[in-house]
This record gives C-alpha cells, structure tokens and sequence, in this order.
C-alpha cells in the first residue's frame, strides 16, 4: 500500500471508539458524542468491501472538494491521491472533469432546459447494452 489514506487511519483509530485520539480538526469541530460513528461511516468508504481502489476514490474526492469548494478538503483530497499514487495530470483531470459537470449543470438549470426531454435524448445517444 502506498500510504495509509486518511479515511483508512480514521476508521483505524475509531476502532474502539477512541474518537478522543482523532485529529483535533475532528474532535474540535464536531459533537463528542457522533464523532466515533461519524469516523466509522467515513473509514468504512475504504475498508476491505469498498469497490472503489484508492486512487480512484481519492480523485473523486478531489473533484467534489473543489466544486463545493472547500479549502480543507481540496487539502486534504489532493494529499491523500497524491499518496494514492495520483499524477499531476490526473489530479488537473479530476479537477476538470468536475468544472466541466458543474458547468453544463449551470447551463442546463439556469435555461430551465425540460429534464424528461433531456433524459430522453441523452438516452437514445447512449443506450445501455439491451437497450439499443
């Protein structure tokens, strides 16, 4: 593994319900007595069932930390894919790919555009296997 990702360290310290040994971010921003569940619920993203691989997860986070926008998590998002194993480019990409999402969501609600119309052509352009 290429780092512990912060998820991965949370969950591991919130084994026992140590929400006291969380990083002071945690423990002093959030209610003492949800922030052991809130840790767990976050690590379990990461744990062994997660079908999502870290570096994929991790540029996923990246994208939504900057279109919230939020400064910590942009922080953090991008250290924890750049320990993932992440490149400059896939971070640029994630970061994108995102701005790009949010635009035409701008675009598509500002004009009010009909979503069962949008739904329907966009699904006709890209039928599902059997659907074709």
């Amino acid at each position: 593994m290429k780092g512990l990702s912060l998820a991965a360290a949370l969950a591991f310290a919130t084994t026992g319900a140590l929400a006291q040994d969380a990083p002071a971010f945690f423990s002093e921003t959030y209610p003492d007595h949800a922030l052991g569940p809130a840790l767990q619920w976050y690590g379990a993203l990461s744990n062994e069932e997660a079908e999502l691989d870290t570096l994929t997860r991790g540029l996923v986070m990246v994208g939504v930390s900057a279109q919230i926008p939020c400064a910590y998590c942009v922080h953090a998002h991008v250290r924890n894919a750049r320990l993932a194993g992440a490149t400059e480019g896939q971070i640029r990409e994630a970061v994108a790919a995102a701005g790009a999402v949010r635009m035409w969501s701008t675009v598509f609600h500002g004009m009010a555009y009909d979503l069962d119309a949008f739904k329907e052509e966009f699904d006709r352009m890209r039928p599902l296997a059997g659907q074709e």
